[in-house]
């Protein structure tokens, strides 16, 4: 059992915290039995999980237990984790046949909903765009709810990297997005304040909007959510 703070991994745990640590090593944390669990589910294997003295939950391959005192000190939950484990990061290229691409979305929180949303609705790819937040930062993944393990997650610099044709989302702009659509598509969702620069807009294919009864815009998850409902309903995926 794990009874030392200055133990290497307690010590690894704390520096993935921050995003230059994770940038260098190609890591990150998942905190929480749940997360650990989608991961099992997933077939992902960790480079190790520590579980809490007295956890009673299943246990894998890769498992030490650690003084439960110690466990909550490097954990980034308010009332601490039984269970963190540490995974490879893992990155993909931009891939359809559907895509959400984000450009300037710059809250964890909303990149990790964003995720769940992608996984729930089997679209193939988060594609990443400038300025967005770090997929894998601690509360991207609590807010993914898992999803961070099961789907495909990319970076792009320019929209002409993306699978074509790519709609635009826009509040009060263009026709409004109607679905299913069938064949490739991307829906590209800028951040909450800045929206999408102009010249996103011009190398994009479509602007659409998503009809509103009241308020001036949905943010990024919602909007990205309900667009994605909007395309594949009823479609075969």
């Amino acid at each position: 059992m794990i009874t030392s703070k200055t133990n290497s991994h307690l010590t690894e745990i704390r520096k993935l915290a921050r995003a230059s640590a994770r940038s260098r090593s190609g890591r990150f944390v998942a905190e929480g039995e749940d997360l650990n669990e989608a991961a099992h589910a997933a077939r992902i294997t960790p480079l190790y999980v520590l579980a809490a003295q007295g956890f009673a939950g299943a246990r894998g391959a890769g498992w030490l237990e650690v003084a439960p005192e110690l466990l909550a000190s490097v954990s980034t939950i308010a009332q601490g984790a039984r269970v963190i484990g540490v995974y490879d990061q893992r990155w993909g290229e931009p891939a359809g046949p559907l895509t959400v691409a984000l450009w300037g979305v710059g809250d964890p929180g909303n990149v990790g909903t964003v995720l769940r949303a992608v996984h729930a609705f089997g679209a193939d790819c988060l594609a990443l765009g400038p300025d967005c937040a770090d997929p894998y930062s601690p509360k991207a993944v609590r807010a993914s709810v898992g999803a961070i393990f099961g789907a495909n997650v990319a970076r792009y610099t320019r929209v002409d990297e993306l699978p074509r044709p790519v709609v635009a989302l826009v509040a009060g702009a263009g026709e409004p997005l109607a679905g299913p659509r069938e064949g490739d598509l991307t829906l590209l969702v800028g951040g909450e304040r800045a929206g999408l620069p102009a010249e996103v807009l011009e190398s994009a294919d479509e602007v659409r909007s998503i009809p509103q009864v009241a308020g001036d815009s949905l943010n990024a998850a919602m909007a990205a959510t309900v667009a994605l409902y909007e395309v594949t309903r009823m479609a075969p995926r």
